[in-house]
């Protein structure tokens, strides 16, 4: 879907295909009928935004064939459907049954992910809208942080910058523009938007941004002016916003509370959870180690003295280790749907969403143009809240769509036919 910002630029919403991963081109031609056709026809829209997500043999087989791009882009056309961005996050294998840390494999150290990172861009200019200004592309936040030692970094540095140049030439040889968002997240190199900030530095701003998802922004506890104001001092933009909420608990000391976070605890994904306490972000990897019973007064370390598990990539590279207190709220990676919030004692951090969506829209000129919801987690969600049917889970994100779509006209925008 299309919209008119007030300063009279064109700003897109999309929802993303990983929700529903495919790892082959015929699995996406697939997907495009099965699903994002149908969401479509619910919201009763005549374009509809897709932000693609093409696992590596995808790419392969569409960067080997140019009469397969002419077929995807001729299969969109005809569904009613647009890309203007794509989800450039995972590799493969998100569909599998036990993805979580493989998820950041390979990382920003390894030279197939810059390959990757370039063949989706250069796919993007020949998927784009002809009247689209320019593409996205989000990627994963250089590497989960362990391990990642200065040599890692240099490594990482190398590779940002040469894909810059990459994108540069391709700029010049399509006349299309498109710009690779790194996406801060829970656990990983870059956590949070000042970590962004730090490693974004130097690099050119007209081709590496960030892609801000607000279930991250909130699990990590950030304040959304705080973090939009940082960026801007640093110069970093916000190229991409994906909409999304994180799990919360504001009392984990009840056992209910404990007992239906459990319910979320399941084997896919990794689903970080954290807890601000005395002004210190502390963290575990999973739900799971964050619900287990805590050590021994005795063997216990006061938050204050923990050290920090960010490894050796820049200062405030991940949270402290827990265990987490359980006197202050947690807030978990969970990609929990904005229209289906967890029931009670539980809660979503919606108000994190609208409020970071908020601030970058509601204002003289648009601070971003490429929205994406990404609730990817539908079939992990606890057995009664799930779809049990393709036709249950389009009515599920075109409802996510129409609150997206609601909360942009509230801010001013204008609905495009």
């Amino acid at each position: 879907m299309r919209f008119t910002h007030p300063d009279g630029t064109t700003v897109h919403l999309a929802y993303c295909t990983n929700v529903h991963p495919a790892e082959t081109l015929e699995g996406v031609l697939a997907q495009l009928a099965a699903h994002c056709e149908p969401v479509r026809r619910r919201l009763g829209v005549d374009r509809l935004g897709v932000g693609l997500w093409l696992a590596a043999d995808a790419v392969r087989a569409l960067t080997a064939s140019p009469a397969a791009v002419g077929e995807l882009r001729g299969e969109l056309e005809r569904r009613g459907l647009e890309v203007v961005t794509l989800n450039g996050f995972p590799y493969s294998g998100f569909g599998g049954r036990h993805v979580k840390h493989r998820v950041y494999q390979p990382d920003w150290t390894h030279p197939e992910r810059l390959a990757h990172t370039l063949a989706l861009a250069g796919l993007l200019a020949r998927l784009l809208p002809d009247d689209a200004a320019g593409g996205t592309i989000s990627t994963l936040p250089l590497a989960w942080r362990t391990g990642f030692d200065a040599a890692a970094a240099a490594r990482a540095r190398t590779a940002l910058t040469e894909l810059a140049a990459g994108l540069d030439r391709l700029h010049d040889q399509t006349g299309r523009s498109i710009q690779v968002a790194v996406e801060p997240e829970p656990g990983c190199v870059v956590e949070t938007t000042a970590d962004a900030a730090r490693w974004l530095a130097g690099l050119p701003a007209g081709r590496i941004g960030v892609c801000l998802d607000t279930c991250h922004l909130a699990t990590s506890f950030e304040d959304p002016a705080t973090a939009l104001a940082g960026l801007d001092r640093a110069g970093i933009a916000v190229t991409k916003v994906q909409i999304s909420a994180a799990l919360h608990a504001a009392d984990p000391a009840d056992a209910a509370v404990r007992a239906a976070l459990a319910a979320f605890d399941e084997p896919r994904f990794l689903h970080q959870t954290r807890a601000r306490h005395q002004g210190r972000l502390l963290g575990t990897d999973d739900l799971g180690p964050a619900l287990a019973p805590p050590p021994p007064a005795s063997s216990a370390q006061d938050p204050a003295t923990r050290t920090g598990t960010g490894g050796t990539g820049g200062p405030g590279a991940g949270a402290e280790e827990g265990p987490l207190p359980r006197s202050v709220p947690w807030r978990s990676h969970f990609h929990v749907p904005l229209t289906s919030p967890p029931s009670p004692p539980l809660s979503s951090t919606l108000d994190v969403t609208t409020a970071a969506v908020g601030l970058l829209l509601d204002t003289p000129a648009a601070a971003v143009h490429h929205l994406e919801v990404e609730t990817y987690t539908w079939q992990a969600l606890p057995a009664g809240a799930r779809p049990t049917t393709d036709a249950a889970l389009a009515d599920g994100i075109a409802a996510e769509l129409a609150f997206a779509r609601d909360l942009l006209t509230g801010l001013g925008l204008k609905e495009q036919p």
